[in-house]
């Protein structure tokens, strides 16, 4: 890498010498514009348009424009005179908590490393930004522009990021801010299920640029002289008439598309068509009337069974008590033949001693 500016970094009364280099890079294709008949190369040309002259660079000025015509030219030396007091330092203005600053703000990153004679300042500064959780916003000035900036850590460097100013971003004025939009607590609930399905940990390295290798594809595909083969077009979602039908069908396509990491229940299930919001009130409540009616209905089946139980328990009491009853009907029948048994014995005595008692007269 190429080091595109040095400075210093002033932290306090320490200055610690630095080198800044790009750390990001675009890796857009690019391509020349070129006449589509002879492939001849397009070039521009710097031509005043008031004398029609070719202008040099060194003969070119800035202006600003005033509106309705009228300019304000620049010169260099017009540049010079501007207060740049960060020209080739780094001032850090303060520490603050990393997560203070919105990501919005960030424009550029940059890696610093220390001259040969500053390493260990440039590492104190690293370890005690790192054990403090801290960034520091500094004040820099790149290009001929003052800019705002943060120093941080980033795997054992320090890491200058660029930001926007405050009035570089823009206010959000959009007309659904200002309107009253409920959502729905089973929506809000399916909606966190679809985040938790499509939750994972963040690898920079599993994200491609489909657009980029293709291209890249194609271009390789001319220079060999052979076909090129068209991507498959991605099928595009029919629109959502349900949002719950919408939400519980991105469910299942995430868990699907994550290799099946649902449950085994959810996959033995079979899938079921989705009905609108309204549709699912009526059929809850229709199953909370049949909830009842079943439930009434398993009460009297009770109270039957119950019934039936205390018949089933009689018959099985009735024989041993039929029985006792035959018995006891047996011993009085019994009871009542010996007891005219006795009485015929008895009239039977009674009818012999009277005749006895008249033979003994006659015989006297």
């Amino acid at each position: 890498m190429r080091a595109i500016w040095k400075g210093a970094v002033s932290f306090g009364l320490v200055s610690i010498g630095v080198k800044l280099y790009a750390a990001t890079e675009e890796k857009t294709i690019r391509f020349h514009q070129v006449h589509r008949r002879d492939a001849g190369r397009i070039r521009y040309q710097r031509v005043c348009s008031v004398c029609g002259e070719q202008v040099s660079y060194d003969d070119i000025a800035k202006g600003y424009d005033l509106g309705g015509g009228e300019l304000v030219v620049l010169t260099d030396e017009d540049f010079e005179d501007l207060p740049l007091a960060t020209s080739r330092a780094i001032d850090v203005l303060e520490f603050v908590p990393a997560d203070q600053i919105d990501p919005m703000f960030y424009n550029k990153a940059y890696y610093l490393e220390p001259e040969a004679s500053a390493t260990k300042p440039y590492l104190l500064l690293r370890d005690a930004l790192g054990d403090s959780k801290r960034v520091a916003v500094v004040k820099v000035a790149l290009r001929q522009r003052e800019q705002l900036a943060t120093l941080r850590v980033r795997e054992g460097l320090l890491v200058l990021n660029t930001m926007l100013w405050p009035d570089e971003v823009r206010a959000p004025e959009f007309g659904f801010l200002d309107e009253e939009v409920e959502t729905r607590e089973p929506e809000l609930a399916m909606a966190m299920s679809l985040i938790d399905s499509m939750t994972g940990d963040f690898h920079s390295d599993a994200y491609t640029d489909d657009y980029r290798e293709a291209l890249q594809q194609m271009i390789d595909a001319k220079v060999e002289g052979r076909e090129v083969a068209a991507p498959e077009e991605p099928t595009e979602a029919p629109p959502a008439v349900d949002l719950m039908a919408a939400l519980r069908a991105s469910v299942e396509r995430a868990q699907a598309a994550r290799g099946g990491e649902s449950s085994d229940e959810e996959a033995d299930r079979e899938p079921v068509e989705p009905t609108p919001i309204s549709a699912a009130r009526s059929r809850s409540g229709g199953a909370r009337q049949g909830t009842k009616q079943a439930s009434g209905k398993q009460a009297g089946t009770k109270q039957a069974s119950g019934k039936q139980t205390s018949a089933e328990q009689g018959e099985r009491k009735s024989p041993g008590s039929k029985q006792r009853n035959s018995r006891q009907s047996g011993g009085k029948a019994d009871a009542g033949k010996r007891s005219g048994e006795k009485q015929r014995s008895t009239g039977e005595s009674t009818e012999a001693t009277p005749k006895k008692a008249s033979r003994a007269r006659k015989s006297a």
